[in-house]
């Protein structure tokens, strides 16, 4: 069985605090813990704050009246005092002399003040809102504009349009956040070793991890209903996000370059069914643009990871295929297909298609010189360390980036 870093767990500090407190009075300490024996001594090894160890062993397991017993042998009835969270405890509590109560889980407080009203309670583990939509990162739910755009760039305008594209956002950002948090279990050890990852809700111990494990299949199903709503089609293209993003989780995110490629694709997938809700044809020349610029956003998330790392003296990624040595590559790859999109979207300009729909498509060149300004600005931004983890997010919240598309907006307007 392989044992989790120890350095990892999100450890109490108020707990701890209660712990050296007593240590300094002189007070004997004791880890006893329904947990195997090894996880128990990885603990104990690495606090050093412990005088003894009690642990579950594959004869015993030391949960309720069990653990119960073996404290009244080792310390006798109201021998010793007790610090305990769970249901499970309450055993031990009624053989202790003080009961301490720490982040207790639900229903459990009530019943701790009911039947011993002397407890004394170090710490409540409240699961505010806020954490909650942390978890489910409601803030990367703009990744699923990208819906909108086939629509946009086709010029469907229609109220139905618009309310079918609604609807597929939706099941597309639950279907995300479900993924985001099956992630946060998956990478609970790498995201505790993380500076920056090791304040999301799960890994600092801020939600329960059974909540997780109850939200992500409810948003799954709720995304699933949504995307029904709109059409079975729909349905399939979103199944098949869902089935890319466990692969990725599981398997491609480990792989070097093929995460940046995966990671396109599900831009690119948002996109499709964008115009599957609405019956969209998706031409050519727009896939072709889609596709170098979403490889370009791909890469640049990479890139972001790995110049945060430079920054901070990192060489290695956890739970990556790369070094921060990489950086150049990724930025040079990235650069490449930035400027790539643009030249698709310069030579749509001149196209048939292009003069279909735009009375005056040679205004269009303006959007070039705002694209190759944003791309670099993009580039450079990561490059210095300051780019938010996704440059989707970043984009709708930089004021450069704001800019550019509004600049992008009014040059589309004067050459219909």
């Amino acid at each position: 069985m392989a044992i989790p870093d120890p350095a990892t767990y999100p450890y109490n500090q108020a707990v701890l605090a209660q712990i050296h407190e007593a240590r300094s009075r002189g007070v004997k300490v004791y880890l006893a813990t329904g947990a195997n024996e090894r996880i128990g001594r990885a603990v104990y090894d690495y606090l050093g704050l412990f005088d003894g160890l009690f642990a579950s062993t594959p004869e015993l397991n030391l949960s309720r009246q069990a653990k119960a017993e073996l404290l009244v042998k080792h310390f006798g009835a109201n021998g010793f005092d007790y610090i305990g969270n769970d249901h499970d405890d309450v055993p031990v509590w009624d053989q202790a002399r003080h009961v301490y109560v720490v982040d207790p889980v639900r229903g459990l407080l009530h019943l701790v003040t009911k039947r011993f009203p002397d407890h004394i309670l170090i710490s409540t583990r409240t699961a505010t809102v806020s954490s909650y939509l942390r978890a489910v990162r409601v803030h990367q739910w703009v990744k699923n504009i990208l819906i909108f755009l086939p629509a946009l760039a086709g010029h469907f305008f229609s109220a139905q349009t618009w309310i079918l594209l609604l609807l597929s956002f939706l099941a597309f950002s639950f279907c995300a956040s479900s993924v985001y948090i099956l992630n946060d279990m998956l990478d609970l050890n790498n995201d505790r070793r993380s500076q920056s990852k090791r304040l999301r809700p799960f890994a600092a111990g801020k939600i329960p991890l059974s909540h997780g494990l109850m939200l992500a299949p409810l948003l799954l199903l709720a995304s699933l209903g949504l995307g029904l709503a709109v059409s079975l089609d729909l349905l399939v293209v979103l199944v098949c996000y869902y089935a890319l993003t466990l692969i990725y989780s599981f398997v491609l995110k480990r792989l070097a370059i093929l995460d940046v490629v995966a990671l396109c694709c599900l831009y690119g997938i948002r996109m499709v069914a964008g115009a599957i809700a609405v019956a969209v044809p998706l031409s050519h020349w727009f896939a072709a643009f889609a596709m170098f610029l979403f490889f370009f956003l791909a890469l640049i998330k990479r890139a972001t990871e790995l110049a945060v790392l430079k920054h901070s003296g990192s060489t290695s990624v956890g739970g990556r295929d790369y070094q921060v040595d990489d950086l150049g590559v990724i930025e040079s790859m990235a650069a490449g297909s930035g400027l790539v999109s643009i030249l698709v979207l310069a030579l749509y300009i001149s196209s048939v298609e292009g003069s279909k729909l735009y009375a005056h498509p040679e205004r269009l060149w303006a959007a070039c010189l705002v694209m190759i300004y944003w791309v670099g600005h993009l580039l450079l931004t990561t490059h210095r360390g300051d780019m938010n983890d996704d440059p989707v997010v970043f984009a709708v919240t930089d004021v450069k980036s704001l800019a550019c598309g509004l600049a992008m907006a009014l040059v589309v307007g004067f050459s219909l």
